[in-house]
């Protein structure tokens, strides 16, 4: 990966290596992978597999492997995201209408699926 950030194997076996303690990287070099190769089986096979393996874990164990996420610590210190965050949290009227923002339902998705905000 380092000689050829392009060469979708390097990431394939480096994600196979992860897969196996730490789900949620591996998870993210497949994301990287399908980046290259939308297509690639091997990345979509992984991919799921990372995602059920991440499912799985307890709601603390996932939160705590999100944090080491670049992409989660972007959204947790982007100060709009507190924000809206802390409105939805106090009125799920203020929730509904947010969500409504693609950006802010992805990010917002995105930390439902780390286990970093849960839904009641």
């Amino acid at each position: 990966i380092e000689l050829d950030d392009k060469f979708i194997k390097g990431y394939l076996r480096k994600a196979a290596l992860l897969k196996i303690d730490k789900p949620q990287e591996a998870k993210a070099v497949y994301e990287k992978a399908l980046e290259l190769d939308p297509n690639n089986a091997e990345a979509k096979q992984g991919y799921q597999h990372c995602s059920n393996a991440v499912r799985q874990l307890p709601p603390e164990e996932r939160a705590k492997a999100a944090m080491s996420d670049p992409e989660i610590q972007a959204i947790l210190q982007d100060p709009a995201m507190q924000m809206i965050l802390e409105q939805m949290q106090k009125d799920p009227a203020a929730a509904q209408e947010h969500l409504k923002n693609p950006n802010v339902a992805a990010k917002f998705q995105k930390l439902v699926q780390s286990g970093i905000v849960s839904i009641r």
